[in-house]
């Protein structure tokens, strides 16, 4: 065994922090994505509260990389109208992952589903286009991509996964209308797309622990968010999809058991947050 492979990787979580603050500080400084600093600070410390007084009275031991990356994804995703709605989305995720569990894990991304409730149930709530520039687009890529197969998360594949089948419907599409290039192109070059692919749908708490079976959920998440995009004009389509099919996850790691990940060894509690 070499020096590397026996070598504890370091915890993702510390990067994703890294990388999802660079973002935010670059909407406030360089480029506007829409995000504005009140309602971060109330997503963020929402978050932390939620996260705070849950573990408290769940005996669990507090850990605040998970609600610190929560808050920051909400941030660079949500756009409401009424400051409370970001304290309602970080209260909905942090929340969650401690009512919805089963077998130790998560049913649903917290910040993903905090995002569809939302959006269902409130009006003036929104999705950010996340049109971050090509530059800025294209270096969040490389890096987020680096993050993830660097890191201890092990879920660089899922990722690739979905990113390959989304762009490949998108291409598909293109062709079979005869639009040009540049259409689908576009379409794939959105900063929320990254987050969702890197932040979400790669999340190893809400995903198979099987590479097959995450090869099998990124592939249905890409389809069916296309079908709700293009066939059923709904434009939160990657979201609804994905946690409209999280509880598949809980039925593929029955069909395709593997080691279930954990970002650290189990509390006496046996519940990782």
């Amino acid at each position: 065994m070499t020096a590397l492979s026996g070598r504890r990787l370091p915890d993702a979580r510390y990067f994703q922090l890294a990388a999802l603050a660079t973002l935010l500080a670059i909407n406030f400084a360089i480029i506007d994505f829409g995000a504005r600093p009140e309602a971060s600070v109330i997503a963020i410390a929402g978050a932390l509260l939620t996260q705070i007084v849950c573990c408290r009275i769940s005996g669990v031991p507090l850990d605040l990389k998970s609600p610190l990356i929560t808050g920051l994804s909400l941030s660079l995703l949500l756009r409401a109208d009424a400051l409370w709605l970001h304290a309602a989305a970080a209260v909905i995720a942090i929340g969650s992952k401690f009512v919805l569990r089963l077998d130790g894990k998560h049913v649903f991304n917290p910040a993903g589903l905090a995002i569809v409730v939302l959006l269902f149930t409130s009006k003036g709530v929104w999705i950010s286009p996340g049109q971050w520039g090509t530059e800025i687009w294209l270096g969040s890529l490389a890096g987020l991509f680096a993050i993830l197969v660097l890191s201890a998360s092990r879920r660089a594949d899922i990722a690739v996964y979905f990113f390959a089948s989304h762009a490949a419907l998108l291409l598909l599409r293109a062709a079979w209308l005869g639009d040009p290039l540049a259409i689908p192109l576009h379409q794939l070059q959105s900063g929320s797309l990254l987050i969702f692919t890197f932040f979400m749908i790669s999340d190893p708490r809400t995903t198979p622990d099987s590479h097959l079976g995450r090869l099998l959920f990124a592939v249905t998440v890409a389809v069916t968010a296309h079908y709700l995009a293009f066939f059923l004009q709904m434009r939160p389509a990657l979201y609804v999809a994905l946690i409209a099919l999280s509880p598949l996850t809980l039925v593929l790691d029955r069909l395709i058991p593997a080691a279930r990940f954990s970002w650290r060894s189990p509390n006496p509690q046996g519940v990782s947050t």
